[in-house]
C-alpha cells in the first residue's frame, strides 16, 4: 500500500523539493509513497484569491482565514489520515511520533503563513499541532519537509538496511554511537580501534555504552566534573560504577564491565590521551 502525503500550502512549488532526491526520491518514483501539494490560494476569495485577513481585536500581521482553509482541507481525498498543522506552539516532533506516522496510511500537512491560522479550523478539524523546534520559520513548508523526510525513510524498503533505523539516535533512549572509517590516521590522529574481523563482536558490544555516554555527556558528566573541581573533558579521578570510560587504545567501555591493568579513568570527550587514562584493556578470558 502506498503511503500518501497531502500538503496544503501557499507554495506548492516547494514540493517535493529535496524529497525528490536520494532515497526519498527513488521511493517516490517507485510508488512507495505519493505526494500531492494543494495550493491553498485556489480556494481564496474574490478576484485576488484572498486567503488572509486582519486579526480580531487588532494586532500586527494577518491571519489565514478559517473558511478558506476549511475548503482546502475538504478537497483532500484518499484514506483517513492524521491532519497535522505545523506551528511553533505545537508538541515537539519526536521519533516515536514519526514511527507511528510511518506505520499508518499517510498524513495531511497544513502549512501556515503570516501570523498563523484561525484557531477555529484547528479545533473543528481536530488537527494535531506539531513543532520541529523552538524557533520561527517563514512558514510551515520547511517543517513539513522535515516531518516527511523523517517518516519516509522509515517506510519498508526505503533504507537498504532495516537495522540502520533500529540503531539510530532517538530510536532507543540512547543517542547513536560515533562512527569511524578509513583512513585510520587523519590529521596525525590514529584511531586505535582498527580491529580484525574476529574482534568485531567486541566492537558491537562496546558501541552501545558509548552511545549512552553521548546522551548524558552534556549533563551528567559535566556535573561530575564540577564535583571534582574540573572542567568538561578534563581528568576527574577514579570512575564510578556505570561510568563510561576510555582506554588508552581509544575504546569506550562501561566501568567495571571489563578489567583494566592500571591507571584511573578520564572523562571522555573524544580523546584518549588525557593524563591518567587507563593504560590497557584486558580482553576477557
Amino acid at each position: 500500500m502506498t503511503w500518501q502525503a497531502d500538503v496544503l500550502t501557499l507554495f506548492p512549488a516547494m514540493f517535493p523539493g529535496p524529497l525528490g532526491e536520494s532515497l526519498a526520491g527513488k521511493a517516490l518514483a517507485a510508488g512507495t509513497w505519493s505526494l500531492k501539494a494543494t495550493d491553498i490560494r485556489e480556494f481564496g476569495l474574490g478576484a485576488h484569491r484572498a486567503v488572509d485577513d486582519t486579526p480580531f481585536g487588532g494586532g500586527a500581521g494577518m491571519v489565514m482565514r478559517a473558511d478558506v482553509l476549511d475548503a482546502a482541507i475538504a478537497s483532500i481525498t484518499g484514506p483517513q489520515r492524521p491532519l497535522i498543522v505545523l506551528t511553533p506552539r505545537g508538541q515537539p516532533l519526536t521519533q516515536k511520533r514519526v514511527q507511528k506516522l510511518a506505520a499508518g496510511p499517510g498524513v495531511i500537512l497544513l502549512c501556515g503563513r503570516f501570523e498563523g491560522i484561525d484557531q477555529r479550523v484547528i479545533e473543528a478539524r481536530n488537527a494535531e499541532e506539531i513543532s520541529i523546534g523552538d524557533y520561527i520559520l517563514s512558514g510551515g513548508e520547511i517543517a513539513a519537509l522535515a516531518l516527511l523526510d523523517a517518516a519516509i525513510r522509515l517506510l519498508p524498503g526505503v533504507m537498504g538496511a532495516a537495522a540502520s533505523a533500529d540503531e539510530e539516535s532517538f530510536s532507543t533512549p540512547l543517542l547513536e554511537y560515533p562512527h569511524y572509517t578509513r583512513p585510520a590516521a587523519e590529521r596525525g590522529i590514529i584511531h586505535a580501534a582498527v580491529f580484525s574481523q574476529a574482534e568485531f563482536p567486541y566492537i558491537r558490544r562496546f558501541q552501545r555504552p558509548d552511545a549512552g555516554f553521548q546522551g548524558c555527556a552534556r549533563q551528567r558528566f559535566t556535573e561530575r566534573a564540577g564535583e571534582y573541581g574540573g572542567e568538561e573533558g578534563q581528568h576527574i579521578g577514579a570512575p564510578a560504577h556505570g561510568d563510561t570510560v576510555v582506554s588508552a587504545g581509544g575504546m569506550m567501555v562501561t566501568w567495571p564491565e571489563r578489567k583494566f591493568t592500571s591507571g584511573t579513568a578520564a572523562l571522555v570527550n573524544g580523546t584518549s590521551n588525557a593524563p591518567g587514562a587507563i593504560s590497557r584493556l584486558v580482553p576477557p578470558p
